[in-house]
């Protein structure tokens, strides 16, 4: 379970040095929308004793940081759940066409903000949060998943810098990447068909390994090059 009381806080309500903690856990840290679906759904509970509004919605980010519209909407965008409560996400394709032999990677994100109780006179300090997950679309046709096809990566160094070429359909997202022993500080991921480079902590050398994340957010074996 994903706990958005560990996401980040992202706007403060009221005042003083209190931070009230959010209880709202979703099911999964990423969602795979697969191409033959009509749709993907998305556990969410409240497990605090107050109610919480729950806003949802789709979105592209690119390197730069720049936010684009997704082909995906996300009912309901915006529900009360209250306190032990349960519901379901479900995110729909809304139809416009996506590279088939590749996957594409969107945002889901799902902010939460506390009940203010105008009753209450204590100063207390009451936080919305928003957390961020990965949307990957999978088209129909690719039938394997990035564990069965990591082994391809292909590892270079270039100076100062290590260099990964990923020539599968599959976006690569690391949870660890390493050399001669040395941990390269977030690693990311590397898009499908696509490169990326990474700096080298001062005296790294030696073998690469890796691990990547699954569609469930798990850690998968660690692989190592020749």
């Amino acid at each position: 379970m994903h706990s958005l009381a560990k996401a980040g806080m992202i706007a403060s309500l009221l005042f003083s040095s209190l931070a009230y903690a959010a209880g709202i856990n979703i099911g999964a840290t990423r969602v795979i929308y697969h191409g033959d679906a009509k749709d993907e759904s998305l556990s969410i509970s409240n497990n605090d004793t107050v109610p919480y509004l729950v806003q949802s919605w789709a979105q592209s980010i690119s390197d730069s940081g720049v936010v684009g519209d997704a082909p995906f909407m996300v009912t309901p965008p915006l529900f009360r759940l209250d306190g032990g409560q349960k519901n379901v996400l479900r995110i729909i394709r809304t139809g416009e066409n996506l590279p088939e032999d590749r996957e594409s990677l969107y945002w889901l994100d799902i902010k939460s903000i506390p009940r203010t109780d105008p009753n209450d006179k204590r100063n207390i300090l009451k936080l919305a949060v928003k957390a961020e997950f990965k949307l990957i679309y999978r088209p129909k046709a690719l039938t394997q998943t990035p564990e069965e096809v990591t082994e391809k990566l292909q590892w270079s160094r270039q100076g100062n810098e290590l260099v990964v070429n990923n020539p599968t359909p599959y976006y690569m997202n690391f949870a660890d990447i390493a050399i001669g022993g040395h941990k390269l500080k977030k690693p990311r991921y590397v898009a499908p068909f696509g490169s990326a480079r990474y700096s080298l902590p001062a005296g790294a050398g030696g073998q690469i390994t890796w691990s990547i994340i699954n569609d469930f957010g798990g850690t998968e074996t660690e692989h190592r090059t020749p």
